[in-house]
């Protein structure tokens, strides 16, 4: 079974007629405005212009449409008396088309995964926390798998003139105006198998089941705002979980120059989690990315801040550094830094209940892509983490864990 999200995507890949993805690609129209096409991620969020353009693109009558896809096969070995070993696969394919139209961009998007192969549980990760594997007890040490349906959306961008455009984006599943893009669509974090532990101070809205975004964009800025269904999806993956368009977010985004993109934002999610849902939060990130092209390396670096304030209870931040060089196509070598405010690592009734703990940690990790399958890329990596932590932890943890993961990738 861990190898069906692995193998499905690799059956998908292998029959896809396109061409991987240009230069001259990246310097297309966008979906939502005048920018080119390889400065927009997930949602409606930026990156950097000169970011390299994943997954294969081709026309298709007034259509350009494109595939983009990744499956890891992974074993996880968490260190301390609270970890555990498990193997697992993790994946996402999306699929994106565009139509060019007199007065504007028609756009449509669908995002799948198979991670609710894995089961409701998720896979390890020491000091991991959020959602829930049975609606009753929280997943801690733990990351919860995505849903079946990651996003349907649809956009509309109007042109108002050669750097002016006002957009509206609406999904059954799909990315509000808040945080940076999602982990795995940024480059600086893609080839990394495991979620950031500050995934729920970022960027954890990216599956909302109901949004809706209004933007305008001048140029190299942007101003928008959403409302969506501040939920977080539930422990059953393969539903589709619509709620009331109870929450609000804004975002400004600026990319200064090709290689630097910018964002700030904030918002209020109604009761985000299923087991304290008469509790708000209000959300503020901030981050910058930096990509740089050299020869035959592909550099990025994400530098991210998030802070959760609850109605109940005291805020918490977190902080991530995460950067990715890519040598030669083939060779990428990874690294992502934490430290994040963690309240959840312990139930009521457990005598370290209650407080917010300093988390850090450090991941280092590396890919080799060895082969080709059909449109594909096939690489094995592996990836080690160390942590610091208060010692009045270490009853629970140890002193001094060390994680590690191999796997296998298929990136398309």
């Amino acid at each position: 079974m861990i190898r069906r999200g692995f193998l499905a995507l690799a059956l998908i890949t292998g029959s896809a007629a396109a061409a991987p993805a240009s230069m001259e690609d990246a310097a297309m129209p966008g979906q939502l405005g005048p920018d080119p096409i390889a400065r927009e991620s997930s949602g409606t969020s930026w990156q950097p212009d000169s970011t390299p353009m994943a997954g294969r693109m081709s026309m298709n009558g007034s259509w350009m449409t494109m595939w983009h896809g990744i499956a890891n096969l992974v074993y996880d070995d968490q260190g301390g008396p609270r970890g555990e070993h498990q193997s697992f696969s993790n994946s996402m394919l999306m699929f994106m088309a565009l139509r060019d139209l007199p007065s504007g961009v028609l756009g449509g998007r669908i995002m799948l995964s198979a991670d609710p192969l894995m089961g409701k549980a998720g896979y390890p990760e020491l000091f991991q926390t959020g959602e829930s594997a049975d609606g009753v007890h929280p997943l801690i040490d733990r990351q919860h798998p995505h849903n079946l349906l990651m996003e349907v959306s649809g956009s509309y961008s109007l042109r108002l003139s050669a750097v002016q455009a006002i957009y509206v984006y609406a999904g059954i599943a799909g990315e509000p105006a808040l945080g940076p893009p999602a982990f795995m669509h940024r480059f600086s974090a893609e080839d990394d198998p495991e979620a950031p532990l500050s995934h729920h101070w970022l960027d954890s809205t990216h599956v909302s089941y109901g949004v809706v975004t209004g933007g305008y964009q001048w140029d190299r800025i942007k101003f928008e705002a959403s409302a969506f269904n501040g939920r977080e999806p539930d422990q059953n993956r393969y539903q589709v979980e619509l709620h009331a368009l109870d929450s609000w977010s804004a975002r400004v985004s600026l990319n200064p120059s090709s290689d630097l993109s910018l964002q700030i934002s904030m918002g209020r999610l109604a009761s985000p989690e299923q087991l304290e849902p008469s509790i708000a939060v209000r959300r503020t990130t901030a981050s910058v990315s930096y990509d740089r092209m050299l020869s035959s390396l592909q550099w990025q670096t994400t530098l991210a801040w998030g802070r959760n304030a609850p109605d109940v209870g005291a805020a918490s931040d977190a902080w991530l550094l995460e950067s990715a060089l890519r040598v030669a196509a083939v060779h990428t070598v990874f690294a992502r830094a934490e430290r994040v405010g963690k309240d959840e690592l312990f139930t009521p009734g457990q005598p370290l209940y209650g407080p917010v703990y300093p988390i850090a940690a450090l991941s280092v990790g590396y890919v080799y892509d060895f082969a080709m399958l059909g449109p594909a890329r096939l690489g094995v990596g592996a990836l080690g983490t160390a942590y610091h932590y208060p010692s009045l932890l270490d009853p629970a943890y140890g002193k001094g864990p060390v994680s590690y993961l191999l796997f296998a990738r298929l990136r398309l």
